[in-house]
């Protein structure tokens, strides 16, 4: 595993899950893309014969995903990718850039996750563009109410932002919590989608269909 990836302790230290060991059997490779919000990279790998995404890494202020990519994947290549791979970083990109793409999970490592993270991603990417959910409202959906807090942390740690749209989980009050591009790029990519803001900066959730109910 060190030989694809460099240190365990390195890719834990930005992914935040455990590794398959399938994953890193064939080596990941890197697609960079330029967007408004800086370089994107996507990185992905040979899973169980088939192409998948292991990790979507967003530019944030003061360091660029190429530098997270390096500290992470420090031998990752780029060339091999599968177009597959290729294809599905132009629609990040094109998403970025305001494009209305829905992105599937198909081709996403979700298995590396654990299986409460696994959850709350699945339950982020039904939220569909122009909504937003409350980290309660995804713990109540779970069936665990008191789980607010460890939602916002699974979410933090979301290796797939955009493709699962964790920019559009928000805290109970409208505001916005945290977010791997930084703050400014979730209220951004929340205008693009059409989403209204009050004028303490917190996102108007008693504007009618912004609420998303599950």
């Amino acid at each position: 595993m060190d030989s694809a990836l460099g240190t365990p302790g390195a890719y834990l230290a930005v992914q935040g899950a455990s590794v398959d060991e399938r994953i890193c059997a064939g080596g990941p490779a890197a697609v960079v893309r330029s967007t408004p919000f800086g370089p994107v990279v996507v990185v992905g790998s040979i899973v169980s014969g088939r192409p998948k995404i292991i990790r979507v890494l967003l530019s944030r202020p003061g360091q660029s995903a190429e530098d997270l990519m390096k500290r992470a994947f420090p031998l990752v290549r780029s060339t091999g990718i599968p177009p597959e791979i290729e294809a599905l970083a132009g629609d990040i990109q094109a998403f970025l850039s305001g494009e209305d793409i829905r992105f599937s999970l198909s081709m996403v490592s979700l298995e590396m996750c654990p299986g409460f993270q696994q959850e709350v991603l699945r339950a982020e990417h039904r939220i569909p563009r122009g909504a937003v959910s409350t980290y309660a409202d995804i713990a109540g959906h779970l069936g665990r109410p008191c789980a607010a807090r460890a939602v916002g942390n699974a979410l933090a740690r979301n290796p797939f932002p955009v493709i699962i749209p964790c920019h559009r989980a928000i805290r109970s009050d409208g505001s916005l919590a945290g977010f791997q591009g930084g703050v400014a790029m979730k209220r951004r990519l929340l205008e693009m989608e059409g989403i209204e803001f009050a004028y303490n900066g917190n996102v108007a959730l008693k504007s009618g269909g912004v609420r998303y109910r599950f």
